[in-house]
């Protein structure tokens, strides 16, 4: 039995330059659809074609491409960071929370490949 119990939601992390630009790469090329746009956290989100899956663009100056990052929905993320930390998962840092929006916590698999988990908070996920 797993650890931690996953919500049917994967969203894959990438860094970018320009996330409007990138947005509009996405839609133009793959037909993604933009789900929104959250300038206050540098962070935009893209309906994929796939049922539970979105694409995320977090904006850095220096973005490193290969550098993505599945985040998996969880619906408590104090009790599945708990569950990994006792089995002796590595997490970097805190769980970071943007009130209203998400609670998010990056972790390690054992080749130091970055994975996150998030909890919805804006009660519409």
């Amino acid at each position: 039995m797993p650890l931690v119990t996953l919500d049917n939601t994967i969203t894959i992390a990438m860094s970018v330059r320009n996330r409007h630009h990138s947005a509009e790469w996405f839609s133009e090329k793959l037909g993604f659809t933009l789900l929104h746009h959250i300038d206050e956290a540098g962070w935009s989100e893209m309906k994929t074609k796939t049922d539970g899956v979105t694409l995320g663009l977090g904006e850095q100056s220096e973005p490193t491409p290969g550098n993505t990052v599945p985040v998996f929905g969880v619906s408590d993320i104090e009790i599945a960071r708990k569950n990994l930390e006792a089995a002796g998962v590595k997490f970097d840092g805190e769980t970071e929370t943007v009130e209203g929006m998400v609670s998010t916590a990056t972790f390690y698999d054992p080749d130091g490949n970055a994975l996150m988990l998030a909890q919805d908070l804006s009660g519409v996920g």
